[in-house]
């Protein structure tokens, strides 16, 4: 199962992130998913989550995330990346700068079946406001 899970984040970062099919994002999460570091602003849920994907896909339309290394255990998954991107459009309240970034992160996600249940992300954010020129 962990290396199923570890192709479902792979799939989701790609088909979601990446390609921009927010859409997608119930066929990786659960409707009641908990994010348990929310970005600010973000609702609850798979909406909240969706919403939240969305503005950063606005904000960002070229990223492109990348799998940096996997290790799985049980029913979690600890996922490196990498994304990158251009702001073209407003991202927490900075209008945009048409800058390139290059930022990392790791987020763990807990399965609950075939579904992601909760997720927690860690982002170099200040490495990203600095970039932004924040």
């Amino acid at each position: 199962m962990s290396e199923q899970n570890k192709a479902h984040i792979a799939e989701f970062l790609d088909r979601v992130l990446s390609s921009g099919e927010i859409s997608a994002t119930g066929e990786y999460f659960h409707d009641d998913m908990v994010e348990e570091v929310p970005f600010p602003g973000q609702g609850p849920g798979l909406a909240g989550l969706m919403e939240t994907l969305a503005g950063l896909r606005t904000a960002f339309p070229d990223m492109r995330w990348s799998v940096q290394e996997q290790i799985a255990e049980d029913n979690r998954v600890l996922t490196r990346f990498v994304w990158e991107g251009t702001q073209r459009g407003d991202f927490l309240g900075i209008p945009p700068t048409h800058r390139a970034v290059s930022v990392w992160g790791m987020v763990i996600d807990q399965f609950e079946g075939e579904k992601v249940k909760s997720t927690r992300i860690l982002m170099d954010t200040m490495g990203l406001l600095q970039q932004l020129g924040a």
